[in-house]
């Protein structure tokens, strides 16, 4: 379980599990989300969400998916600033679990 800050003061926080990120990587929601400018906006979560809803959509089985939305997508504490670090995460939990995979 992590944790991570949804707003600049640290006053609020939300909890991530590996599911959560197993999630995202099977889905590739973070691929081509965030424009080369490299900001993290309101935008950018509305395009996830938005993302996400069409896949929810398109699919009939996504309980995961579903799970993700109501954890951490769309938790009301879920603001551009915890989308960055929700990305943050993902990018170092996602290089520890390829280099736990290449050392088994």
């Amino acid at each position: 379980m992590y944790i991570i800050k949804t707003n600049k003061s640290g006053t609020r926080s939300m909890e991530i599990s590996d599911e959560h990120l197993l999630t995202i990587e099977k889905y590739q929601l973070f691929s081509g989300l965030v424009d080369s400018n490299g900001i993290i906006d309101e935008s950018v979560l509305n395009k996830l969400k938005l993302t996400i809803r069409s896949l929810i959509a398109s699919q009939e089985e996504c309980k995961d998916l579903l799970t993700l939305c109501v954890d951490v997508i769309f938790h009301d504490n879920m603001k551009a600033i915890g989308l960055s670090a929700l990305i943050a995460l993902y990018n170092e939990w996602q290089a520890n679990h390829e280099q736990q995979e290449t050392e088994a």
